[in-house]
């Protein structure tokens, strides 16, 4: 008992210890934010749910984060499209509308007083279950909803520095057994692949798919650049990433060659530059892979043209 301590207070450290995509800026606002959680809102200490919701019980639920930025929700028709698909493919039926989980989410962000530099997290579970199982027949209520409102801000030193990437041996799964475009609670083998990673010094997960290739990392979605193209996998089998789409957007707008394409660690590891992306940071260079480090890292001249690109078209979202 004592080992497992000791191994889970190290494990705790390094995770600490490593920087990332999702290091935030510390904000002191977060201590009083109040958390919807079925139609009521909670101080954070006193937000819970119960320990028979499904989501707790067997990661049975869907979920997105969307940035509110100078007053606007920024792409949430996108978010909110996802978020119904992955309802409808897990047989979730949501007790409301778009237009009213909008309104929630503004009637949370108001009585909060937050207007800028703010990450949303919204969370629906199948409901209350009668008693743990995985059967979705034995959910006596209807699905849960709770929304997290946070000012959150990505740290800039993250951006500055660079991450490492680790390839893990945990796979991106086939879309016939867990598809992973679906947003759901299920993340377990993204953390192993982020713990892996971790433990090899590294600050986020690089996977493969089922063939071998290049496909996500464990919480963002991947890019590289060769020779002024831009690469990224086929998306078969990777995140549905928002913040990706509107890269290769961006790309094709700005007459910058973009492939989806299938390609190998050989071809990673011989790159000129890297990055990765996601609602959270945006664009985020890599500077290393397993330890190779990938082109010049003190010049990522088209990452960053990308961001600012991505930026650009972040503000004509703004209303």
């Amino acid at each position: 008992m004592k080992n497992c301590l000791i191994n889970l207070y190290l494990i705790s450290n390094k995770i600490k210890m490593v920087h990332g995509t999702h290091n935030a800026v510390k904000d002191d606002r977060n201590n009083q934010i109040k958390i919807y959680v079925n139609g009521e809102l909670l101080p954070r200490s006193e937000a819970k749910i119960s320990v028979f919701d499904s989501g707790y019980l067997v990661g049975d639920g869907v979920w997105e984060a969307v940035r509110l930025n100078k007053g606007t929700l920024i792409f949430m028709d996108d978010h909110l499209s996802r978020l119904w698909n992955a309802a409808k493919a897990t047989g979730i039926e949501l007790p409301f509308t778009k237009n009213e989980l909008i309104d929630i989410i503004k009637s949370v962000l108001s009585e909060n007083n937050m207007t800028d530099g703010v990450h949303v997290r919204v969370m629906v579970t199948r409901g209350i279950k009668k008693t743990p199982s995985q059967d979705p027949r034995l959910t006596i209520s209807g699905p849960n909803l709770v929304i997290i409102p946070e000012y959150k801000l990505a740290d800039i030193k993250s951006k500055n520095k660079g991450i490492k990437l680790f390839t893990s041996t945990i796979r991106r799964g086939s879309p016939d057994y867990l598809d992973p475009k679906l947003n759901c609670h299920s993340k377990l083998h993204e953390v192993q692949a982020l713990i892996q990673a971790i433990e090899a010094g590294a600050d986020e997960a690089l996977m493969l798919d089922v063939n071998g290739f290049v496909s996500t990392c464990n919480s963002t979605n991947f890019f590289m650049i060769k020779d002024g193209v831009v690469y990224t996998s086929t998306g078969q089998y990777c995140m549905n990433g928002i913040t990706r789409q509107k890269i290769i957007d961006v790309c094709k707008a700005n007459n910058i060659e973009v492939r989806e394409v299938n390609f190998s660690l050989f071809d990673v590891y011989g790159a000129d530059e890297a990055f990765v992306t996601g609602t959270f940071a945006g664009v985020t260079p890599v500077i290393s892979i397993d330890g190779k480090t990938i082109g010049d890292t003190s010049d990522n001249e088209m990452s960053a043209t990308l961001e600012k690109y991505y930026k650009t078209l972040v503000e004509t979202q703004i209303k």
